[in-house]
């Protein structure tokens, strides 16, 4: 049976095949550290940095910055809390030497100053670099964005005008979106380059399950790289409880999945009939659903608490391959844990990655295979 993410695969090594080549070699390494290494691992093949807490929106079903947040129920110290950029250069010059993808995001990292002049730093290090955006400062920094040698430029978009605006709680976002989208590629055309690639990507939710298909034409009248359809992140109560016991080995907390403490309110069948229209059909972008779920396991994900993966492998690899860097400086394996492998404000990357808490972390996380809050946690279908 085919991995569910094939095409995914194949859609970014056409697109991209001398970076697709670089990250396969890197997670062939991976995959050998998480069998053999016995909670070591090779440098990891990504790093998101996260530039900021700060945001400008309140996204309905984000669990930063969303009806349940917990970013905005944070002391304003701590919003507000963010790395020197002079540090982030010195760890990225660091990093150089093993070239890993570098993703940056937040809360919006657009916001963040020093976010393009980092962006050109990446860049001068020959390092691939991907920001993740809500897209609302696009247009005034369009031009800024392609001649910074930006890789992919990932923005989120939830469908057309009325149901963006509604997700993301302010009149004329999706034109000012579409605005600084159609001036990239503009800029791009009279240019003549294809960096930075386009990538939408929508969160399937309650606000939008119904309508997913209109975002095709979205994408094409764009020149959309890919479409990215995401399946909603969400937990409840009883998975945190079980959370905790893990939470106690570990000496840290998942308090953060409390944001996406909801009732998802989303017809699985309704986004598989989607699904099947959609997948079915020849764009000259890519369309993914991710995860992809057969129609059972789809059901299972929106409807069943004890939902585990089936279809693909229940183990998490993340920590082998992915490391988060905080506003705190903190570097830790999962974005929803308070666990850390230690601090780039006073330690070198390479000596953090596989400090006496990185080989534990990833020693109890190999024995267990998952743990509770995982199960729907994106970066558990990434590898």
């Amino acid at each position: 049976m085919a991995h569910p993410n094939i095409k995914r695969i194949l859609n970014k090594t056409l697109r991209q095949p001398a970076y697709a080549l670089r990250t396969g070699i890197k997670r062939l390494g991976a995959y050998a550290a998480y069998r053999f290494g016995n909670g070591r691992s090779e440098p990891p093949e990504a790093v998101t940095i996260f530039l900021t807490r700060k945001c400008n929106l309140h996204c309905k079903m984000c669990g930063q910055w969303g009806e349940g947040g917990v970013t905005g129920r944070r002391s304003e110290e701590i919003i507000q809390e963010e790395l020197p950029l002079d540090i982030l250069k010195k760890r990225l010059d660091e990093m150089a030497s093993f070239s890993p993808g570098v993703t940056l995001f937040g809360g919006e990292p657009l916001l963040y100053k020093g976010c393009l002049e980092l962006i050109r730093h990446i860049k001068a290090n020959r390092m691939h670099c991907l920001i993740i955006t809500n897209g609302f400062l696009v247009h005034d920094l369009a031009r800024e964005l392609v001649d910074s040698g930006l890789d992919e430029l990932n923005v989120s978009l939830d469908g057309r005008r009325e149901v963006h605006d509604r997700i993301r709680g302010m009149n004329g976002l999706f034109d000012k979106i579409m605005s600084g989208l159609e001036a990239v590629r503009d800029i791009k055309i009279s240019s003549g380059g294809k960096r930075p690639l386009v990538n939408i990507q929508c969160t399937i939710s309650k606000y939008n399950y119904r309508d997913l298909e209109d975002m095709i034409e979205i994408a094409r009248g764009l020149r959309a790289d890919s479409l990215t359809f995401h399946n909603l992140i969400f937990t409840n109560k009883e998975i945190l409880e079980k959370q905790k016991r893990f939470d106690d080995i570990l000496g840290s907390s998942s308090e953060d999945w409390r944001g996406f403490d909801f009732d998802p309110g989303v017809d699985p069948d309704v986004v598989r009939d989607e699904m099947d229209r959609m997948l079915g059909g020849r764009y000259p972008f890519g369309v993914d659903f991710y995860p992809n779920l057969s129609r059972s396991a789809l059901r299972s994900y929106y409807r069943d608490p004890a939902f585990v993966p089936r279809e693909y492998r229940a183990r998490c690899l993340s920590p082998w391959i992915a490391a988060y860097i905080f506003p705190d400086g903190e570097v830790r394996p999962c974005l929803n844990s308070t666990f850390s492998y230690g601090n780039i404000k006073s330690s070198r990357f390479e000596d953090i990655w596989n400090s006496d808490d990185a080989v534990k972390y990833r020693r109890i996380l190999k024995e267990n295979k998952i743990f509770p809050a995982c199960a729907r946690c994106t970066e558990l279908y990434r590898y």
